[in-house]
Order: C-alpha cells, then sequence, then structure tokens
C-alpha cells in the first residue's frame, strides 16, 4: 500500500469522526446553527492551508463569476442537507446516499460535459445504485427526512462537482474556498437567529473537536494527493462505511440489519470498480476544493 492510499484512509477516518459528532447534536440546536459554528472553527485549517502567493482580498476577483457563486450556493444547500442527514437517520445510511454522489456525477458528465462511457462503467453504476436501494428499501420502510435530505445533498454535491471541474483549472483557489466559507458564514448566520440559543461550553468543545477533525482530514488528505493519483486515493472514502458501523454502533445504538450490510458492501465493490479518474476526483472534489487544492493527480501520476 502506497504513502498517499494510507494517507487518503487516515484523511477519511477522520472526517468520519467529524461526522459523527455533527450527529451528536441531534435536535439539540437547529441545523443552520451547527452549520455556522461548524464552518466557523473550519476557519482555521482553512488559514493554515491557503495556496501561497494569492491573497484573501482576491477572493472576489472572480474569473467565472456565475459559476462561482451558483458553487457557492450548492455547497450551502450540500451542507445544510448533510447535516440534516447526519442528524436524523443513521450514519451508515447518510454514507451510502450521499455515496449516489460519483454516480450522479458520472451520469452529468455524460450529459453535460459530453464524456463518453462505456458498458462496463454503466452496469458499475447500475449495481452501485442497487446496493444503496438495498440499504434504504424505499417502498418497504417509512423514509425519514434525513433519507430525502440526504439524496439532495448528493445531487447538490454533484452539480457542485462538474461546476468545479469546469472552473478549477483557472480560477483562483482562494475563490472556491472564500465564495464558499462567506457564503456559509452568512445564510447560516442569518437563518440561524429565529432560533438561536448560546451553545454550552460542551457543545462550543464538540464544534472545536469537529474543527480539529476536519482541519486534520485537509491536511493529510492534501498530503495524500501529492503522493498518489486521485483514482487511487478516491476508494479510501469508502472505508467510511466502516467507520460509520463502528462509531454508529458504539455511540448511538444503531445496527445495520444483514440486508443493509450487503447493500453497503455492493456499494463499496461498485464504488471501487468503478474505472476513470474523472469519478474518483468527483469523490474528492467536495473536500479538497476547500482547501487549497484546485487540481488533482493525473490518472497516470506516479505515487
Amino acid at each position: 500500500m502506497s504513502v498517499g492510499v494510507l494517507l487518503g484512509f487516515i484523511a477519511y477516518g477522520s472526517y468520519a469522526f467529524g461526522d459523527a459528532l455533527i450527529k451528536s447534536f441531534g435536535d439539540s440546536m437547529s441545523v443552520f446553527e451547527i452549520a455556522f459554528f461548524v464552518t466557523l472553527f473550519s476557519f482555521v485549517p482553512a488559514l493554515v492551508v491557503k495556496p501561497r502567493g494569492e491573497r484573501w482580498r482576491e477572493s472576489w476577483r472572480l474569473r467565472h463569476p456565475v459559476l462561482t457563486q451558483l458553487r457557492g450556493i450548492l455547497g450551502i444547500c450540500s451542507m445544510i442537507l448533510v447535516t440534516i442527514a447526519f442528524t436524523t437517520i443513521p450514519l451508515a445510511e447518510t454514507y451510502a446516499l450521499v455515496f449516489l454522489t460519483p454516480i450522479l456525477v458520472t451520469i452529468l458528465s455524460v450529459f453535460i460535459l459530453r464524456e463518453s462511457m462505456t458498458p462496463m462503467r454503466w452496469a458499475l453504476l447500475a449495481i452501485g445504485f442497487a446496493g444503496v436501494m438495498l440499504v434504504v428499501r424505499p417502498g418497504f420502510r417509512e423514509l425519514e427526512i434525513g433519507h430525502f435530505a440526504a439524496i439532495g445533498a448528493a445531487v447538490a454535491a454533484s452539480f457542485g462537482a462538474i461546476i468545479l471541474k469546469r472552473i478549477s483549472a483557472n480560477e483562483r483557489r482562494v475563490s472556491l474556498l472564500g465564495v464558499l466559507l462567506v457564503y456559509a458564514m452568512v445564510f447560516n448566520g442569518i437563518a440561524m437567529l429565529p432560533t438561536f440559543q448560546m451553545p454550552t461550553l460542551h457543545q462550543f468543545g464538540i464544534f472545536l473537536l469537529i474543527g480539529i477533525f476536519g482541519g486534520t482530514g485537509q491536511l493529510v488528505m492534501i498530503a495524500a494527493t501529492r503522493r498518489a493519483a486521485a483514482n487511487q486515493i478516491a476508494p479510501t472514502q469508502y472505508s467510511q462505511i466502516f467507520w460509520a458501523i463502528l462509531l454508529g454502533g458504539i455511540f448511538y445504538q444503531e445496527y445495520p440489519d444483514t440486508i443493509a450490510i450487503i447493500g453497503l458492501i455492493i456499494v463499496v465493490v461498485a464504488g471501487i470498480g468503478t474505472p476513470g479518474v474523472e469519478a474518483a476526483r468527483s469523490i474528492l472534489g467536495a473536500r479538497l476544493a476547500r482547501f487549497g487544492r484546485n487540481k488533482l493527480p493525473d490518472e497516470n501520476e506516479d505515487n
């Protein structure tokens, strides 16, 4: 196993712990307040990894103003919806639905970016979708708002990834980061006011830990992309399924049944088997675009 792949596992493990902490808030405060403070505490790692040679005051000198700001809006939507999902449904089910993102990005790439698709790739996407359906089982159980929120988050993230692919080659990285963070702070800051309640010291501690886990994940992921190609690192995200089952069971008494576990295995196998660096990049895009890299390694890049 290459160092880059190992770092990918570590990074996604760190993200999973942060996501599990978000779940701990439950309905104790509004999702807007949770998203506001998570964004606020994410500012520190963002400052640490800001690209050299770029200044924050240049964030709004956009080369693609419409698309960059549209990506910021989609980022807010994805953030709010995934927070709803994390706080209302089991971790494993949230991840299974969010893992629809690479499937949707691949499909959108065909229709929007006119990329080609092989029959084998279509088959793997269909198998992955079938795995998600086994986890959620619509029609055989009552779906909660969190399930629909997770699907919405995947859709928003997918369109955001397509936009990122169009603009990342020549848009400033501080713009990709700054627009998203400012939009998130302003929107959530306003939306949380009607139901705002000052977090306790314990809750501030949790937000700090979320920021630490998120920041650590970002730094480790950037180090990983410097040592391995994107299509080698991207499958490590599926290790979050393991963490979801483990953390969900230990802290939230969430235990997937046999059918759900089979579905999760299918999702992982289909995801890992999906060929092509573009699908891999779609998985990494939402994480990396916020913190300091605007171009991922090429598929043939050496380890």
